[in-house]
């Protein structure tokens, strides 16, 4: 399924300004002391692999053949000795030293280097994980999970593989290449700028590569975010899937966002086709003509326009740091290459964490304390969107301890009334009260420690059956878990199963039924404790004899405080404080249930045709 073009996500991600910027000034100036001795370690452990080759060139003009004196660029003739036999000793020690101190000192950046990368990652990963826990459920409703999975995943780890490889790269290339340059310049400055002319080359070609490929990595990007989708949705319902016999639709559409992250790759790839065999021969061909002029002037003197000499220990050293000239430059297409990827993924990042919340606390929040429980729908207005109403002008309250029932067709609004009290929404028009608190007054999280939800998708995270009782209360003990159960109905199941309330759920709670997973999402919802207590059909997919043990020990719970309650059965309802009948976001009736059978309209045609279905 493609990804909407005009999307919120979108939007937000085509603002990001720089996002490669963004990312060292935001997570990596925190962590620069790492990235420091890194760079520090960089440079003396490329600087002294640059040794060698000089020394090597040193040697042959003075110790071999005599023919000039010992001279290390940059460094006075008084340094050295004037004994060949001390020469060679020096450039001996030099070499195998300047081996030791490449060799820490590559360690030593290393070290830091990927601790500054993955410092900074674990960092962006939990603060997207954050950003996205935050941001409420409309975002959510429009964006796909296998979307979201992209950021944290692939887009995250594509700045790991950015931090970690070609930060290394690209500062190793700067530090060889400067270092090379200097010492190239010193030894021939003539020879230095023929060997030197393919770099204004291939900063042309880098540029052009850059140009093309953002767009190319951006479009790629969303074909994984498209093709996770897919993946995900395709997994999570593969119990629809069997049942439909739909494995090869299924596998078509899979095919299909695949061959679209497929086609969108080798546009990348086509252009890196291009790219990186060009910088390979421009690095290769300054070698060449290096060792070409140099090799003709030292046979035949100075060629076209160069003047003056060249000895052999200079050609030497040219030849050997010309040959590590090229691999660094060589590499340049790989680092653009992870650089584009990274600034497509970083924009993926800071387009999400750029997204306003549009439920959040308001700066002058307090917070919901002493709750007695009554609830206060004030003409609410609510739509998902712009075009559609979903609720209109409704108003009604409940005082601490009525238990109020929504019943209606499906699609009603009635779940909707109920995600507005929890503040999952904010109502468009009108306003929903706490003890006369507007709920976008006081904090999310007093708000909702003092409301329980149990709703009609009842969700379970894999791990023991006594951890997700106690999910959100994460101290309760076994003794209290325990007692939330038997309330719940749920503790002669769980007693049944080979490790009891240890038992493994699965993933979802697949290893459980639907009645099951119910039972431990309301004891879930009793182990809170809360003073208004919301269930959203929560004993459609139990047993009629169990719904009625779980209706009791629901009573009981409601007993001292409020409870709203969507019910399909009315059967499980007729008790209530007040029924009200939701049809089209509109409140058509309300009373109790006598007064609705009284009055013969829709409640009484919905309870007739419940018990005419129960007798037949």
């Amino acid at each position: 399924m493609p990804e909407p073009e005009d999307s919120v996500f979108d939007r937000y991600r085509d603002r990001v300004d720089r996002p490669i910027r963004r990312l060292f000034s935001v997570y990596g100036v925190p962590e620069w002391p790492y990235f420091a001795a890194g760079m520090v370690a960089n440079v003396v452990a490329r600087v002294a692999s640059l040794l060698p080759p000089v020394v090597l060139g040193a040697a042959i003009d003075s110790v071999f053949t005599g023919d000039a004196p010992y001279d290390l660029p940059l460094l006075p003739a008084s340094l050295f000795p004037n004994a060949q036999a001390a020469q060679f000793e020096l450039s001996a020690a030099l070499i195998a030293g300047s081996f030791v101190v490449t060799a820490v000192f590559t360690y030593l950046y290393g070290v830091a280097a990927n601790l500054f990368a993955h410092r900074v990652m674990h960092d962006v990963r939990t603060d997207s994980f954050a950003k996205m826990q935050a941001l409420d459920m409309s975002f959510f409703d429009d964006k796909q999970t296998g979307e979201v999975m992209s950021v944290l995943n692939n887009d995250a780890s594509n700045l790991e593989v950015f931090l970690d490889d070609a930060l290394q790269n690209s500062a190793r290339l700067v530090v060889m290449v400067a270092g090379i340059t200097v010492v190239l310049v010193s030894e021939n400055w003539q020879l230095a700028v023929v060997t030197l002319s393919a770099i204004p080359l291939m900063f042309v070609l880098t540029r052009w590569f850059m140009v093309r490929a953002a767009p190319r990595y951006e479009r790629q990007r969303a074909a994984v975010g498209n093709l996770n989708t897919r993946l995900e949705n395709s997994l999570a319902g593969v119990e629809l899937v069997k049942s439909n016999a739909a494995e090869d639709h299924e596998t078509g559409r899979v095919t299909d966002a695949s061959y679209r992250f497929f086609q969108d790759t080798m546009d990348v790839l086509r252009l890196s086709y291009v790219y990186r065999p060009g910088m390979e021969l421009l690095a290769g061909l300054s070698f060449a003509v290096t060792f070409a002029v140099g090799g003709y002037w030292l046979l035949n003197g100075p060629p076209l326009f160069l003047t003056g000499s060249l000895s052999p220990g200079a050609f030497v050293t040219f030849i050997f740091l010309t040959q590590r000239f090229v691999t660094p430059l060589a590499e340049v297409s790989n680092i653009v290459d992870q650089y584009e990827n990274a600034k497509a993924s970083s924009a993926r990042v800071f387009g999400l964490m750029d997204i306003p919340a549009a439920v959040a606390d308001a700066d002058d929040a307090t917070e919901l304390t002493d709750v007695e429980g009554r609830v206060e729908y004030d003409d609410v207005t609510f739509g998902y969107d712009d075009e559609d109403t979903v609720l209109d002008g409704v108003s009604f309250d409940a005082d601490p301890g009525d238990t109020v029932a929504l019943v209606g067709p499906t699609g009603a609004g009635k779940s909707t009334l109920c995600k507005l009290l929890l503040r999952l929404y904010d109502v468009d028009d009108g306003a929903v009260r706490v003890d006369g608190h507007d709920v976008r007054e006081v904090t999310l999280d007093s708000l909702r420690e003092h409301v329980g939800y149990v709703s009609q998708d009842t969700y379970l995270f894999d791990g023991t059956i006594a951890e997700n009782v106690a999910y959100g209360e994460f101290d309760a003990t076994r003794e209290e878990i325990v007692a939330a159960a038997e309330a719940a109905d749920a503790h002669e199941f769980i007693r049944d199963l080979p490790d009891g309330y240890d038992t493994e759920v699965g993933e979802r709670g697949v290893k459980l039924s639907g009645g099951q997973r119910q039972r431990v999402a309301i004891a879930r919802a009793i182990l809170a404790d809360p003073e208004i207590m919301v269930f959203d059909e929560a004993t459609s997919d139990v047993d009629t004899e169990t719904e009625r043990r779980i209706q009791e020990s629901l009573d009981d719970l409601a007993a001292d405080r409020t409870a709203v309650v969507i019910a399909h059965r009315l059967s499980t309802v007729r008790d209530a404080d007040q029924i009200l009948v939701v049809e089209d976001g509109e409140l058509t009736e309300r009373g109790t249930h006598d007064d609705l059978l009284a009055r013969e309209g829709r409640y009484a045609d919905l309870w007739n045709v419940q018990m005419t279905t129960l007798d037949g």
